[in-house]
């Protein structure tokens, strides 16, 4: 019973990391159709975000199907039940990339974001992308120490948001308040995206050391 109860386990850990995987690689995609006015990629990832919602409900069935019929406690419970939160993260960060990609695609065939804004959004979209591979690394070993260093990581996001708005909201802003109502959803969309990463990273904490480190 023990052995079956640690191979479901490591079954949803590995739908885990498929998820992980799946939206690092649509706001990768997502990113690409923003910057490049490229309207394949951009419905290549709407597409795609219903095989994330589908690894998502898997996860929420075979983690109720452990917990009804082995009954776990202590710390197989919280393992269980951080799988949920984990899953409910990813399955939002995937929700997030897809909004990237709509707003690339409303824009179509103009660029969504103009000239100056571009350097930004590349930056926060690289600074996701680093928190999104080391999330698939921190599910694949349950490594705290690489969790710890996302909050760090997220400080970047936020200094670029704050630097979007600042070149946004300056006199000489040439492009008027559509493109700029665009611009802060789709830096809410990348700083959102970090911070799931955030939660994933401390629910991984948690899972190890039993302490919560929210504040």
């Amino acid at each position: 019973m023990r052995e079956e109860f640690q191979a479901e386990l490591t079954e949803v850990t590995r739908l885990l990391v498929t998820m992980a995987e799946s939206v690092r690689a649509a706001l990768r995609k997502a990113t690409s159709a923003l910057l490049t006015a490229d309207l394949e990629a951009a419905q290549i990832v709407i597409q795609r975000d219903a095989d994330v919602d589908a690894i998502f409900a898997q996860v929420e069935a075979k983690v109720a199907d452990i917990i009804v019929r082995q009954a776990p406690v202590a710390v197989d419970l919280r393992r269980a039940i951080t799988a949920l939160h984990i899953s409910a993260d990813l399955e939002r960060m995937g929700d997030l990339a897809e909004h990237v990609a709509k707003t690339a695609a409303r824009r179509h065939p103009s660029p969504a974001v103009p000239a100056e804004l571009r350097p930004v959004f590349k930056g926060m979209a690289e600074i996701a992308d680093q928190m999104a591979e080391k999330i698939t690394t921190v599910l694949t070993h349950t490594d705290a120490g690489l969790a710890a260093e996302l909050e760090k990581d997220d400080d970047g996001i936020d200094d670029l948001e704050r630097q979007l708005f600042k070149i946004m909201l300056a006199d000489d802003w040439p492009y008027g308040a559509e493109t700029a109502i665009d611009g802060a959803l789709l830096g809410r969309f990348y700083e959102r995206y970090a911070d799931h990463a955030v939660n994933i990273s401390e629910h991984t904490i948690y899972l190890v050391t039993g302490e919560s480190v929210t504040g």
